[in-house]
């Protein structure tokens, strides 16, 4: 991999960091030395490190890759001096200069408050059936003070003397689920320790909690490409459970997981016929249908067909994920990167051949929504010339 830019090097580092820092825990929980919280490894410090203030502030970044830099020279000419014993004397020297001239970032900027289970992870793992049973425990329990749309401008929220927070916003983002499990579980509270917000762990299983969370993140999308037309943050395809009515002999690698190939997904139902996508090789092609749909006959030149499925979590997810209503979702079209991101739509009504217009995850720096030429060759190069880089928390990760 060639690191072109100081994104690419920030990028590298911040993965360090997230991978460092989950590694170590799993090692004090198979040793022993890190209790359990919530059935996970619970993380024993106040603090961890932090990536946020890299992403804004690039001098921090560039300053601890250059301690880091440094260091990796003082730890070089350590080494030396061990092998080498004529010049061990002058390689230490060297050693303790470095050390004692490296200029680190205040550790202020370095750490960010932790909370038990900041390095938890969803075992849902951003299913479907999650964000539909997140969506009724949402109704129920919070939509009257942050709103359907999770903008929270209720009048129950203008209220009250603290002010919920956007959940359509930046927020879910900057913060990672563990941390939002444990806010959602036990409540929020202002400097003076007075409750803004209370904690669901006694009303709500664990499993609810992560749930809640998953329909957050997919109604934030849907929020954003309804308000600017375009996911603001990156958004997976859902884990689907339904098995394949008809599939061919790769659908089991296509269904489970997701990743490795592009998929092509066709919404149909029974009531509006859809369209189905003719063979390529690059795609595998999905059918969720609502009801009985007919499929065409096998045969050559006829639209290749890898999974016919039907699940209603499925149809209702991918309506609150896509911003469309349960009952306009038939004829949509979705198209996934070999990572499982989703990065374009086509709507029903849509009669035009597939475009790098229709996508709707990328920097905004690229967009080009008046870009209507190519086809689907120049949407496919388009997104494999800018593969996701999904932050959360602070770090890089690659999946949901």
């Amino acid at each position: 991999m060639i690191f072109s830019s100081l994104s690419d090097w920030i990028n590298l580092l911040l993965s360090a960091i997230q991978v460092l820092q989950e590694s170590f825990l799993h090692v004090l929980a198979a040793l022993g030395l890190a209790q359990s919280s919530h059935g996970q490894p619970a993380w024993p410090f106040s603090h961890r490190l932090s990536g946020e203030v890299m992403l804004i502030d690039r001098s921090v970044a560039r300053q601890l890759l250059s301690a880091l830099g440094w260091s990796a020279a003082a730890l070089l000419s350590f080494t030396i001096a061990l092998l080498w014993r004529r010049g061990r004397l002058a390689m230490l020297l060297i050693s303790v200069v470095i050390v004692f001239f490296t200029a680190w970032p205040d550790r202020q900027l370095l750490l960010a408050p932790a909370e038990a289970t900041s390095f938890h992870v969803s075992p849902s793992g951003f299913s479907a059936t999650a964000i539909v049973h997140g969506k009724q425990l949402y109704d129920q329990r919070c939509a009257g003070c942050h709103a359907a749309d999770g903008k929270g401008d209720t009048p129950l929220a203008l209220s009250a003397r603290v002010a919920p927070p956007n959940l359509a916003s930046g927020l879910l983002w900057r913060r990672a689920d563990g941390e939002l499990f444990w806010k959602i579980a036990y409540g929020m509270h202002d400097r003076r320790g007075a409750t803004t917000m209370p904690g669901f762990t006694g009303s709500l299983t664990d499993n609810d909690l992560w749930d809640l969370i998953d329909f957050m993140k997919a109604n934030a999308a849907g929020t954003s490409i309804r308000d600017i037309g375009a996911w603001d943050q990156p958004v997976a395809l859902p884990t689907l459970t339904s098995n394949c009515e008809k599939s061919s002999p790769s659908s089991a690698r296509l269904l489970n997981p997701w990743r490795g190939q592009r998929v092509r997904m066709v919404l149909a139902s029974a009531k509006q016929p859809a369209s189905f996508p003719l063979d390529d090789p690059r795609l595998r092609s999905v059918i969720l249908a609502d009801g009985a749909v007919s499929l065409p006959a096998s045969q050559a030149g006829a639209p290749a067909i890898d999974c016919l499925m039907h699940s209603d979590d499925a149809w209702k997810a991918l309506s609150i994920i896509t911003g469309v209503t349960v009952d306009k979702l038939a004829g949509t079209q979705l198209l996934t990167d070999r990572d499982g991101w989703l990065r374009a739509r086509k709507l029903a009504d849509d009669k035009d051949n597939w475009s790098e217009s229709d996508i709707l995850c990328r920097a905004p720096t690229t967009m080009n929504k008046d870009n209507a030429a190519g086809g689907l060759d120049s949407l496919i190069a388009a997104m494999d010339a800018e593969p996701v880089r999904f932050v959360k928390g602070g770090f890089v990760h690659t999946t949901q």
